[in-house]
């Protein structure tokens, strides 16, 4: 009796020894002495955080000197953190704090209610009908581009042509004006401000704006050439109200419900910087992204070219045509799963919570990454291939809701989503109407990693008439 006592003891020792639901931490990969896991993030964090999410499926613990974080692979994690529990989570992480340092405090940054507050005022800007008046806008400036292309043996940057061509969209729909003239100097300075602010995030010490480094000072100047051109438009508005129809002018007629106040300069600054970068800078990459694929897969352009040519002809598309374009949308969302234009998000939770098991304790940082959870081998098969298919609605049907996310998702979705995807495909058909892009022999394009992910160095191609 006594053997059986102490068997029954034993075993209720055992159960009451071992961590419950909600209690286990997510596994830790092999960190770097004192570092931890630094130098992942500063070095080659996409191929490491693909590979963590092969290996642990679910979740990670990582560290790095002065914080933890708890980095979610898993689908249903994907949209505990982003939607069912978004409530629990904030966008106070550091990340977010260095991209407040030029955005300021607009729809991508805020928080709480004066988020909601910007969320309504500018939401009916990105209403299905008001998008769609948009599309002659897209095709129009796209003409514009394809009339100054002409085949040569010189290779032209794509990567530039794509960004000055969604700048000038993004001014002229969102913000009422076209700064495509200044697509150089003030693409140049988003470009740094979006390298630069993920180089101040990772790294491990962040020497303060306010001392005048180089580093600093270019900084400060790439904030004010934006300013500068933000600045004069919004004057110009200022002195002459009414008579535009863009989201710009709903900001600047906008008034708080309970005080009737109008937003400060401050806050119209603020909006209008982030709705000109966000609005141009995603849907740049992703077409650039896509032309890059395309050329390295001949059989999947030879499919478009011939969807474009069987719907379209050589006249120009419409948003009725989208709806015959499918595998041209196909196309798109399968770029943008290899290339995700936002690769990874942070969240701060404000209590303790509980992610597909694994405990998460207020304090510490949770990421989610779309271009490690794309290619979840549990939900993307071959993830590496380059395969359009993926999204045809039979192969779609039952795929977890956030095994793809590419615009975030939950309460904080980009608002400019439609928006985005509708410009891609115009664009995307258009181009496809008339040429064919072959990268430039030799050319080494890798990721950049920004705020967002683009073609870098540059993106050399060569236009080859798809016709005569």
């Amino acid at each position: 009796m006594f053997v059986d006592e102490a068997r029954t003891f034993a075993r209720k020792m055992s159960r009451s020894l071992r961590p419950t639901v909600g209690e286990r931490e997510a596994p830790m990969p092999p960190g770097d002495g004192v570092l931890g896991h630094a130098r992942v993030f500063r070095d080659d964090p996409l191929n490491t955080f693909a590979r963590w999410c092969a290996t642990y499926k679910t979740a990670a613990s990582l560290r790095v000197p002065g914080a933890n974080f708890v980095m979610v692979f898993h689908p249903d994690g994907v949209r505990h953190v982003l939607q069912t529990n978004a409530k629990a989570y904030s966008k106070q992480t550091r990340g977010f704090e260095k991209m407040r340092l030029f955005l300021g405090n607009g729809l991508v940054t805020s928080e709480g209610d004066f988020w909601k507050r910007q969320r309504r005022i500018a939401a009916p800007a990105f209403h299905r009908h008001r998008i769609e008046g948009f599309a002659a806008t897209m095709t129009r400036a796209t003409n514009d581009m394809l009339a100054r292309w002409h085949p040569s043996d010189e290779p032209i940057d794509v990567d530039r042509a794509m960004m000055t061509l969604t700048m000038r969209i993004a001014s002229e729909t969102l913000l009422g004006k076209d700064l495509s003239g200044e697509a150089d100097v003030v693409g140049d300075a988003l470009s740094f401000l979006t390298l630069n602010t993920n180089a101040r995030i990772i790294r491990l010490v962040d020497v303060p704006l306010a001392w005048p480094t180089p580093e600093n000072r270019r900084f400060l100047h790439a904030v004010k050439t934006i300013d500068d051109v933000l600045w004069k438009l919004l004057a110009e508005r200022r002195a002459s109200p009414g008579g535009h129809h863009d989201l710009l002018e709903m900001l600047l007629e906008a008034r708080d419900e309970e005080t009737g106040e109008a937003m400060t300069d401050a806050q119209l600054r603020d909006e209008a910087v982030t709705i000109f970068a966000a609005g141009h800078e995603t849907t740049s990459n992703a077409l650039s992204w896509t032309f890059y694929l395309l050329a390295k897969h001949p059989e999947v352009a030879a499919k478009l070219y011939a969807e474009v040519d069987r719907a379209l002809g050589d006249r120009t598309p419409t948003v009725a045509d989208l709806a015959a374009l499918p595998y041209t949308k196909c196309v798109v969302q399968e770029s943008m799963r290899l290339y995700p234009p936002a690769w990874i998000i942070g969240r701060f939770p404000l209590e303790d919570d509980e992610v597909c098991g694994y405990r998460v304790s207020k304090g510490t940082q949770v990421l989610v990454s779309p271009w490690a959870t794309h290619r979840h081998p549990d939900f993307w098969s071959d993830p590496e291939a380059f395969d359009p298919e993926r999204f045809t609605p039979a192969r779609s049907e039952g795929r977890a809701p956030f095994a793809y996310f590419p615009f975030g998702g939950g309460p904080r979705v980009c608002i400019g989503n439609q928006f985005a995807m509708m410009e891609a495909q115009l664009i995307l058909a258009q181009v496809s109407q008339r040429f064919r892009l072959e990268l430039s022999p030799g050319a080494r394009v890798v990721p950049e990693r920004g705020i967002t992910l683009r073609p870098g160095p540059s993106l050399p191609m060569h236009l080859r008439p798809r016709h005569g």
